[in-house]
C-alpha cells in the first residue's frame, strides 16, 4: 500500500512516481520479512532481494537500516490503522465490539496465532533500541485505542453504556487484551489464548452495559 504522507522519506526529498513505486516495493518487502523473523534478524540484503532492488536503488531512499525501520513504523502504523478506522469508526453498539474481535481472531486464526500484532511485535524490539520509533510506535496505539474509546462514547453517549462506566480504561483494558493475547497466541501457535483473553476484556465492558442484553462474545 503506498501512503506518501506517511511514509515520506525522513528528508522530505523530493521523487518521482517511479522512485515512489520503488521506496513502497522496498517497504513492503521490509513489512513481510519483519513480520516473520523480526526487526533484528532481517538485514538489508534480505529486504533488497526480496525487493527485487539494487543497492544504489536502496540507500537512495534509504541512508541504513534505522532509516528504513523508522519508516517501515510508520508505513505499517498507517495499514492497522486504516484496517481498524474501518471496524471501529462507526462503533456504537457491544455487537459492533464482537464483529471487530471476531475478524481479529480470524485473521490472526490464518497463521495459527503465528507472529502476533505487527506493532507489538516491533515495540517489543524496538522500544529500547530507538527512541524515535517507539514514540511513533506509542502514537500509533494511542490512536488506535481512541478509536476504541470514542466508540465506548458513543454507546455512553446513546444510553448502551452506564455513565459510569470511564470509556478510556475501558478501551486501555481490551487494547491491553489484546495485545496479550497476541503475545499468547504467537509463543504456542494458538488463536486461543487471544480468543479467551480477548472475551474477558469483553465481558468486563458488557458489565458495563445500561440493558444487558446477553448476547454471547463469540
Amino acid at each position: 500500500m503506498s501512503d506518501e504522507q506517511v511514509a515520506a522519506p525522513t528528508n522530505r526529498r523530493r521523487i518521482s512516481q517511479r522512485g515512489i513505486a520503488t521506496r513502497d516495493r522496498i517497504l513492503e518487502a521490509a513489512n513481510r520479512l519483519m513480520l516473520v523473523r523480526g526487526v533484528n534478524a532481517t538485514t538489508l540484503d534480505d529486504i533488497r532481494e526480496a525487493s527485487q532492488t539494487s543497492k544504489s536503488q536502496l540507500y537512495h531512499h534509504f541512508a541504513d537500516k534505522q532509516e528504513l525501520v523508522r519508516a517501515l513504523v510508520r508505513y505499517r502504523g498507517a495499514l492497522v490503522l486504516q484496517r481498524e478506522r474501518a471496524g471501529l469508526e462507526r462503533l456504537r453498539s457491544f455487537s459492533g465490539l464482537v464483529r471487530w474481535r471476531n475478524a481479529l481472531v480470524q485473521a490472526n486464526s490464518l497463521n495459527n496465532g503465528k507472529y502476533g500484532c505487527g506493532l507489538g511485535s516491533m515495540a517489543l524490539e524496538l522500544s529500547d533500541q530507538d527512541e524515535q520509533a517507539r514514540s511513533s510506535l506509542s502514537e500509533t496505539f494511542a490512536a488506535w485505542e481512541k478509536l476504541i474509546s470514542d466508540g465506548l462514547h458513543r454507546m455512553q453517549d446513546s444510553g448502551l453504556l452506564r455513565q459510569d462506566a470511564d470509556p478510556e480504561k475501558l478501551a486501555t483494558g481490551l487494547m491491553a487484551a489484546l495485545q496479550g493475547g497476541y503475545l499468547l497466541a504467537n509463543a504456542s501457535h494458538n488463536v486461543a489464548p487471544m480468543e479467551v483473553a480477548l472475551d474477558m476484556a469483553l465481558e468486563h465492558i458488557k458489565s458495563f452495559l445500561a440493558q444487558p442484553s446477553g448476547e454471547p462474545t463469540r
